[in-house]
């Protein structure tokens, strides 16, 4: 019960950005607000992100990551938006073609989350295939455009997913103990509770889907499969960032053993010798 607990607290500081962004939310929709409640939501927005910075919640690097990926939904949000496949039921003068600029930082919750959660749980990962794994993210990225105009290939993509992650563990520490688990598991755990907040989210209209136009309806449980994969590239993007500070690969002790199964070098990773050094 103590590690329960001990878990459930370093989670809840993983996830302050995203806490912080929906208790903004849900303030603009109950407060009288002098602007537009999308630009109002903007503003909150950056203030957030400038004082988890200005308090070193977030380091500079952590920052740039989570710019990153505000941009990566927005260009996603941009396009969806256009093919209908949900709306904005509020937009003020920060929009561009139909979708508010406060979308992107849904996005950057899941970045501030995933590099919060690498810092507070000392997460490494072993046997990951660095190039493979950001090959198979670039493609699912590119499927949630493409499906639009030809074949939707998310199934294969998710089995390739499941090939090039077979072996990979991804170690964790909670108090004095280590854990592991298998990085998929990982998605399928994060895309579940992704799809709880959309729900919440869209329940306070921070978008909607076109069966929820005239009443809400909770989100389809397809959408769970979809975040799942989305988180595939918020992951490959911080891992790319850790790999760089040295920080990616796990250690001796994770390499030898992961539940009983003896663990080699990552194909991909680098020689102990060739590993980045981290940055000072």
């Amino acid at each position: 019960m103590k590690q329960l607990l001990r878990f459930a607290w370093l989670e809840a500081q993983c996830c302050l950005f995203a806490v912080l962004f929906f208790a903004g939310l849900a303030v603009v929709r109950v407060v009288p607000m002098p602007i537009n409640t999308a630009d109002a939501l903007l503003i909150w927005s950056l203030a957030v992100t400038l004082v988890l910075w200005l308090v070193r919640w977030e380091t500079g690097r952590e920052v740039a990551v989570i710019l990153g990926f505000h941009l990566v939904g927005l260009a996603l949000e941009l396009y969806k938006v256009e093919q209908s496949s949900w709306s904005y039921p509020d937009t003020g003068w920060a929009t561009v073609g139909g979708v508010p600029l406060y979308s992107g930082f849904m996005y950057a919750a899941v970045g501030s989350y995933v590099c919060q959660a690498w810092r507070r749980f000392d997460l490494r990962i072993t046997n990951y295939r660095l190039r493979s794994t950001a090959t198979v993210a670039a493609l699912i990225y590119l499927n949630f455009f493409t499906h639009h105009v030809t074949v939707d290939v998310r199934v294969p993509l998710a089995l390739a997913l499941l090939v090039v992650t077979w072996r990979t563990w991804v170690h964790f520490t909670v108090g004095e103990r280590r854990y592991a688990m298998p990085l998929a598991l990982s998605f399928v755990l994060i895309g579940f509770f992704l799809w709880l907040a959309e729900n919440a989210a869209t329940l306070l209209r921070a978008w909607q889907y076109p069966n929820q136009e005239s009443v809400w309806t909770l989100v389809h449980a397809a959408k769970l499969g979809s975040w799942s994969l989305l988180v595939v590239v918020s992951i490959v993007l911080v891992a790319g960032v850790k790999a760089f500070e040295g920080r990616l690969y796990g250690t001796a002790e994770d390499r030898t053993v992961t539940r009983g199964g003896r663990q080699g070098r990552p194909v991909d990773a680098p020689s102990a010798a060739e590993e980045p050094v981290p940055a000072s």
